[in-house]
């Protein structure tokens, strides 16, 4: 799961014309003081005009892909190793931070059940059966 921070550009191979799109995204750290991590996201053919036309800064997306690791020559004259993810699905979360804690969803007002639903229960026939005593276990 990650958001957008560079959007889609849409290019085309020069043999035959195939889409390509490459977009930047981030998404929070392991834990909590680490920064957010950066990865460039590709896409082709139908997929790189979907991410074109679907996602903007700011969405916050899933991606699935193949992760690879490409060797770049620096001009300082040593090479570095950047990650790329090649994705072949995505899917999108909305406009949302990621940073943000996730939202809980409210336990149900009453956990009681319906007047319908409480006649048609089976009723219990032996008590539930008791937890089992670990305090006892020597290490």
């Amino acid at each position: 799961m990650a958001e957008v921070i560079r959007p889609p550009q849409l290019r085309y191979t020069q043999d035959n014309q195939t889409a390509i799109a490459d977009m930047e995204v981030q998404f929070p750290g392991q834990r909590p003081e680490d920064p957010p991590a950066k990865l460039k996201v590709v896409g082709w053919g139908n997929l790189a005009q979907e991410m074109q036309t679907s996602y903007q800064l700011g969405d916050r997306v899933v991606i699935e892909g193949r992760l690879a690791m490409n060797s770049v020559d620096r001009p300082e004259g040593f090479k570095e190793k950047q990650a790329e993810l090649t994705a072949s699905k995505i899917y999108s979360l909305g406009m949302t931070d990621i940073s943000a804690p996730p939202i809980v969803d409210s336990p149900p007002a009453s956990t009681e059940p319906s007047a319908s639903t409480r006649s048609k229960a089976p009723k219990a026939s032996s008590p539930p059966a008791a937890e089992p005593d670990f305090d006892d276990i020597p290490f």
